[in-house]
């Protein structure tokens, strides 16, 4: 495993973190039986024994705080853990951190991250008065969040936050396909970059959007909110995260299911080793006839 410093924040990140969905025996509202405790354990100790040592979770991920929490108690020390709010709202934040912190058996997140903003009235509802923004500076002046950050799905959401706070990181679907079909992530990379911004990636391994909620149980990534490329088409994947890591993201979170997950850690030196290529770009420019026009998300 290869590691690169995360941003300003001083944190040496694992060039694959870990998602929580990975742990979730249930998330949106589908139950996964075979998923449990001892899976979560098994797949934790999988990550860190090859070097991953960022993990980030959220309670909108099913049970996933529970299992991960039990998962990483061995290892707390040893690895950086992010959580998220996705309240936007001080009162229902605030009670949102307390169980997460209870949950994941910690006094306190390595990063907490404003989750999922995405649209420009989330933003503001954030900085009004009595919204979450408060509780997010508290928390970091208290130490109960070393850092603190968003995730997004919007770019001009996303580029909003930075203009509003000196955020220390950001999480943001820098994929392949949005990016080289609309220029998604473009505009919103470069302001990271000269803020000194952590810049985790998600998606980077999505191949497009279901067809169908069908087609999503069906398959061999039904956790999976868009269809994962498959794990075993590795040219593919390989080319996808390649894509992501040549933009100047610091880490690649891959979608929350083991397989992809596995995959991302399993190929990431050779990625890193071997960087973005024009034969990288050729098959990537085939995979984008398929699904042009299609929605991501």
């Amino acid at each position: 495993m290869q590691y690169r410093l995360l941003g300003c924040t001083g944190i040496s990140i694992s060039a694959v973190s870990y998602g929580g969905i990975v742990s979730a025996g249930v998330y949106d509202g589908v139950g996964y039986p075979e998923l449990g405790q001892t899976s979560s354990d098994r797949y934790v100790a999988w990550a860190v024994d090859r070097g991953v040592n960022y993990f980030d979770v959220a309670p909108t991920y099913g049970n996933a705080q529970e299992q991960l929490g039990n998962s990483l108690k061995p290892y707390r020390n040893r690895i950086s853990l992010a959580c998220k709010t996705a309240r936007r709202d001080r009162a229902g934040a605030q009670a949102e951190l307390s169980e997460s912190l209870r949950l994941l058996h910690t006094d306190h997140f390595d990063v907490y991250q404003l989750h999922a903003i995405s649209s420009l009235e989330q933003v503001e509802a954030a900085f009004a008065p009595g919204g979450v923004m408060e509780l997010m500076r508290d928390a970091k002046e208290k130490g109960i969040a070393a850092r603190i950050g968003f995730t997004a799905h919007s770019e001009d959401a996303a580029l909003r936050m930075l203009e509003l706070y000196d955020f220390d990181t950001v999480l943001f679907p820098f994929n392949w396909f949005m990016h080289m079909a609309h220029g998604m992530g473009a505009r919103l990379i470069r302001a990271a970059k000269a803020r000194n911004m952590g810049v985790l990636c998600m998606k980077s391994l999505i191949e497009r959007r279901w067809d169908s909620d069908e087609e999503r149980r069906a398959s061999r990534f039904p956790k999976s909110w868009c269809k994962p490329i498959d794990t075993d088409d590795e040219p593919f994947g390989m080319a996808a995260m390649r894509y992501a890591l040549s933009l100047g993201v610091d880490t690649l979170i891959p979608p929350g299911n083991f397989p992809s997950f596995s995959f991302a850690v399993e190929h990431i030196d050779a990625c890193l080793d071997a960087p973005y290529s024009e034969a990288d770009r050729a098959l990537l420019e085939r995979r984008l006839n398929l699904v042009r026009g299609r929605e991501f998300f």
